[in-house]
């Protein structure tokens, strides 16, 4: 199946550019990931689950106008959604050198105006604090909101992807978030909003 058809089929609606730039990133990783072993998604159609999986939320959620995404291995959900969201300044948090590697060659050959990539933790980045921050299944919930306190404020939103264990984690921390659950499949997408 295409991805313009599994696209539409999630009722994401994207120009033919940004679909031809998300197939192209899904030829990159698959190509890089055969000699890398950048992500389980061993297939091109693997690979177009997981964008799905990434761009889901664009159904639900307002397009930033910045983006975090910690943790971002081989561009899930990060890089996925810097494609699809070409006006959003999107910095990418990534410690292993050779997913660092991928994205930046990825963002280039792609020609992505709006990626910065950091090599680092996302305890040490700097920057103003960004509307949206994302992470897939990087660490639990409180910790995630723990590093990301320099980067954040009280108009931050949160977009975590996370399995069943979400409903555990949030009772750590319930009491101070204002959040939806949006369940999809074994997915489920933990949007916390900031106070706009």
């Amino acid at each position: 199946m295409s991805l313009e058809v599994m696209l539409a089929q999630e009722g994401i609606t994207l120009s033919g550019t940004i679909v031809e730039n998300l197939e192209h990133f899904a030829d990159l990783l698959h190509e890089w990931n055969q000699v890398h072993n950048l992500t389980g998604a061993k297939s091109v159609a693997a690979i177009y689950d997981n964008i799905i999986d990434s761009l889901y939320p664009l159904t639900f959620i307002e397009a930033p106008k910045t983006l975090l995404d910690v943790g971002t291995g081989a561009g899930f959900p990060g890089l996925v959604l810097a494609i699809a969201l070409p006006e959003t300044e999107t910095v990418l948090a990534e410690p292993l050198k050779k997913r660092v590697s991928f994205l930046k060659y990825a963002s280039i050959d792609i020609g992505l105006k709006n990626v910065k990539v950091e090599a680092k933790r996302v305890e040490k980045v700097v920057h103003a604090p960004f509307d949206l921050i994302s992470s897939r299944a990087v660490t639990n919930t409180r910790l995630l909101l723990d590093l990301t306190e320099k980067v954040s404020d009280a108009h931050t939103s949160y977009l975590f992807y996370k399995g069943s264990r979400v409903f555990d984690e949030l009772e750590d921390v319930q009491h101070q978030l204002d959040y939806d659950i949006v369940q999809k499949n074994q997915r489920n997408y933990l949007y916390i909003k900031g106070h706009a």
